[in-house]
């Protein structure tokens, strides 16, 4: 999509701390309390995602520990690359912790650049939406999922919510549509929106792409996450793909902003946590801290209701103006009203989905 010295002598110490530290680990013994490092480097998105995660979880962890939280905004597609040339060539990754998707990390895990997570205290209990589909151990761990929505905008729809995905090449908003500069969670609904089958993908992805086409010639915008923000709070656009994160926060801003599911349906995501692979010991430890003080109870209750995505930390209450939302999904019947793509599929294939994308529209 297209980023100090406390609570350091043993579980025990840790735990007097209170409820925010009681998830931490236990400090190895080879590590001593002089080798806790002054902050981590945190990849983050921007705009209302880094806002929760730093409310949430960063601000909390630093209260607990000491560590200060420093965010990466570079792009997730483009750090990858920095980190598997760093584990590549044995030098020390460029950041500790990455929150990237899930398929992004299941690559990095496959090419073997990210540390086993297996061992983190807080994966107990958690809902099987943490655990990496396909993957053995947790190389990553999955943290909350989401939807990409159709969101729009209430005045230019006085009639109700868009019913089709074919509203994206309706002429009348030529110019005031947008997407994810890569196609991003919208690939799969492209075929079913171009008249084909959840049968065509990945094998027949061309009514996908004559669909983009035809979303092309209406001028469509393409960005970023805080990008659709700022489109909808700007009157820059009508309707958009977008994660429901996007069009809550400029709804929350007081623009009239609302999101629907579309009768071709919306695709269903996930998003994770993990640690590069090369780290010295002692950062490696207070990284892997970092992602299991984010599955606690209490970091799950908050950054994800200021995301107002469903958390992994089972039995938390979805924030109040979300309840009943199907873009917040939390049971199994909320789930199949939606379109999950297996991640080997997507691992196997968005890269090319995305070249195709660009293309289309760029080229």
């Amino acid at each position: 999509m297209t980023r100090k010295p406390i609570f350091l002598t043993s579980r025990r110490t840790v735990l007097k701390t209170g409820a925010a530290a009681a998830g931490m680990l236990a400090m190895p013994a080879i590590l001593k309390a002089q080798d806790k490092p002054g902050e981590i480097i945190v990849r983050a998105w921007g705009g209302a995602w880094g806002d929760a995660l730093r409310e949430g979880v960063a601000d909390p962890f630093t209260a607990a520990t000491g560590i200060n939280v420093r965010f990466d905004f570079t792009e997730d597609n483009e750090i990858k690359p920095k980190i598997w040339s760093a584990v590549d060539q044995g030098r020390v990754p460029p950041i500790h912790v990455n929150w990237d998707t899930t398929t992004n990390a299941t690559i990095s895990a496959l090419r073997g650049v990210t540390v086993d997570l297996s061992d983190l205290s807080n994966l107990d209990g958690l809902l099987p939406l943490a655990k990496p589909a396909g993957l053995d151990g947790y190389p990553l761990v999955n943290t909350y999922a989401y939807v990409y929505v159709c969101a729009y905008r209430k005045e230019a729809f006085p009639d109700g919510p868009p019913k089709s995905w074919n509203v994206l090449i309706d002429p009348k908003f030529k110019g005031r549509i947008a997407l994810y500069d890569d196609g991003i969670g919208f690939n799969p609904i492209a075929v079913l929106a171009g008249g084909g089958t959840l049968a065509d993908i990945p094998d027949n992805m061309e009514p996908g792409y004559a669909f983009y086409r035809k979303v092309r010639d209406n001028n469509p915008l393409l960005g970023e996450d805080p990008d659709f923000t700022s489109w909808f709070q700007n009157g820059e656009i009508d309707v958009a793909c977008t994660i429901s994160v996007n069009a809550r926060e400029a709804k929350q801003n007081g623009i009239d902003v609302e999101w629907t599911i579309p009768e071709e349906g919306c695709k269903v995501d996930t998003d994770g946590l993990w640690v590069p692979r090369g780290l010295p010991a002692n950062e490696e430890h207070w990284a892997k801290e970092f992602v299991n003080f984010a599955l606690s109870r209490d970091a799950q209750q908050k950054w994800c209701s200021l995301l107002g995505l469903p958390p992994v930390y089972p039995g938390l209450e979805p924030p109040a103006d979300l309840v009943g939302d199907p873009a917040y999904p939390t049971t199994e019947a909320d789930f199949a009203r939606l379109i999950s793509i297996p991640s080997p599929i997507l691992v196997e294939n968005q890269p090319i989905w995305f070249s195709r994308f660009n293309e289309i529209f760029q080229g």
